[in-house]
């Protein structure tokens, strides 16, 4: 048994399991981290019980009317489908008698399971498949490790694994597209190209602009064979197979979206931005009459890359060091790295494009530009692997370079998980525009660690105290903090999830330096 244990230890792919579901069970905050997330949740709940998909007093901030005048949200299926499982189970859980003088409050118990279950599964799965597509570009074992945990830990992947938008959701999905649609390309088993077929299917469900990725994933492909100098009867006949097999199964998903769109609105044709805006012009006709893609193209554009409010080079600074390697090393990458690039770089620029013009070009209260960021991630991500092989290439400046980018990026990920997201949002209506806001989040961890909060005029003084919102902007946004902040949960409980947490990021640590360790011992051992 013991050595059954040694031996799981000396496994880089189970440490990276451990390290992925420990820093997402460090991480978490118990809530689910947005409106967004919560009404989605309730989705959810109306699907197994009696009550609404929107409650009729969250209208007119909220919800649209569809078939009967029932109120709707105007999210796709896919996240409620997602929390579903973790969803039925949290509600059984929280009826149990040990939680009766609990129930109602906040954190609840639904939301702490489903947070906690969901985040961890994804953040599982998203370790292995971006292994998994690492080695299938070739990278080293050590490389690949490395490409992971950059991902998890040094982009905004960790922000959103604490805030469970559909952004992770999203890039689980892009990635399991990436790798099997690939491992087809190379093996022709018509199999793993139904698996990516399914995996970028799911994503329309979840978005309908995640048909982007789809696009992506062909591109990738495409590129592939482009830089192996395929001959026109090979093409073809890839072609071929490649949308006979993949346009009925992208096909099957896009019509389970139009029969929930028809279940809800009795349309199959219109999204929910036609009903969006129907319902807003009614209670502001003043709207401009391109509303929501009112917002100059120019505006949302450049402000996705350049304003200090949302830049995905500021939030994700390991996208600089991907543009400079790839600059500085193209005619050294091999043929699938170079083609990854091309589809990941198309990919965060029609993600750009898309939104450049919509209302809420920003993503409005996110941390980051939110529309954006997961795209932003998979290019920023490689950066990691491909500093490490090609850093005698590349020569000591870059390598300086890279390790102050990866070490930056790491601080500000992990400085995003101090606070609940909107703290910066509400200082900004008295601090006004444009604020830095990485900057802002890094002086408030200082005052608030210093209890200067008031003499540095950061505090919310419109709030009142005992505010949902000021309770949870005014402490650390991790569950025991939480917990204690509310105070309501029984001491005892407070001190084991205060215990819980600390011997987890122990955990955490000793973990990752078992990884290094062990991936250290075998890249020595192939090179000897």
């Amino acid at each position: 048994m013991v050595s059954r244990l040694r031996g799981s230890l000396s496994n880089p792919l189970i440490l990276l399991c451990l390290a992925s579901a420990l820093g997402a069970f460090a991480v978490q905050s118990g809530e689910l981290g947005s409106a967004d997330t919560m009404h989605r949740l309730q989705t959810a709940t109306s699907f197994f019980t009696s009550e609404p998909a929107v409650f009729p007093q969250e209208y007119p901030e909220f919800g649209v009317h569809g078939r009967g005048r029932k109120l709707y949200d105007w999210y796709g299926i896919g996240q409620p489908l997602l929390m579903l499982p973790a969803d039925i189970i949290g509600a059984c859980i929280e009826k149990l008698p040990v939680f009766d003088a609990y129930n109602g409050n906040d954190p609840s118990v639904r939301n702490i399971f489903v947070s906690y279950t969901t985040n961890i599964l994804i953040n599982v799965l998203t370790a292995l498949i971006c292994f998994r597509l690492l080695r299938l570009l070739e990278f080293s074992p050590k490389q690949s490790v490395a490409g992971v945990l950059a991902l998890l830990f040094a982009t905004t992947h960790l922000h959103y694994t604490q805030n469970m938008m559909e952004n992770n959701y999203i890039q689980l999905l892009t990635l399991a597209g990436f790798v099997f649609q690939y491992q087809w390309l190379r093996s022709g088993n018509r199999r793993a190209l139904l698996i990516g077929s399914a995996a970028f299917g799911l994503n329309l469900l979840t978005r309908l602009t995640a048909g982007l990725d789809l696009f992506a994933g062909a591109a990738f492909l495409a590129a592939v064979l482009w830089f192996e100098h395929k001959g026109r009867q090979q093409w073809w006949e890839r072609t071929i197979v490649y949308v006979k097999t993949t346009a009925p199964v992208y096909a099957a998903f896009l019509l389970m979206d139009r029969l929930y769109q028809f279940y809800r609105f009795g349309s199959f044709t219109n999204t929910y931005v036609h009903y969006f805006t129907l319902e807003h012009r009614l209670a502001d006709p003043s709207l401009p009459a391109k509303y929501p893609f009112e917002t100059p193209f120019h505006v949302g554009f450049f402000g996705a890359l350049f304003t200090p409010e949302k830049s995905i080079f500021l939030f994700d600074p390991l996208l600089v060091l991907t543009v400079l390697i790839a600059a500085l090393a193209w005619k050294r990458l091999l043929p699938q790295v170079k083609s990854y690039l091309i589809a990941a770089f198309f990919l965060l620029l029609a993600y750009i494009c898309f939104y450049a013009k919509y209302t809420v070009w920003s993503g409005d209260f996110a941390w980051g530009d939110r529309y954006v960021s997961t795209a932003a991630e998979l290019v920023a991500f490689i950066s990691v692997p491909l500093l490490l092989r090609y850093r005698h290439d590349l020569g000591r400046f870059v390598w300086v370079i890279g390790i102050a980018l990866i070490t930056a990026s790491t601080m500000i990920q992990i400085a995003s998980l101090a606070f609940w997201l909107p703290l910066e949002i509400y200082q900004m209506e008295t601090l006004g525009h444009p604020t830095f806001v990485i900057a802002l989040r890094f002086k408030n961890i200082v005052a608030f660690a210093l209890g200067k909060m008031d003499a540095w005029g950061l505090n919310n003084h419109a709030m009142t105290e005992d505010s949902w919102d000021y309770i949870h902007i005014t402490t650390w946004n991790f569950l025991p903090f939480l917990l204690k902040r509310v105070g309501e949960a029984p001491a005892w409980v407070v001190k084991i999830a205060f215990l819980l947490w600390g011997t987890s990021l122990a955990a955490l640590a000793w973990i990752l330096v078992r990884v290094n360790a062990v991936v250290g011992s075998e890249e020595g051992a192939s090179t000897s």
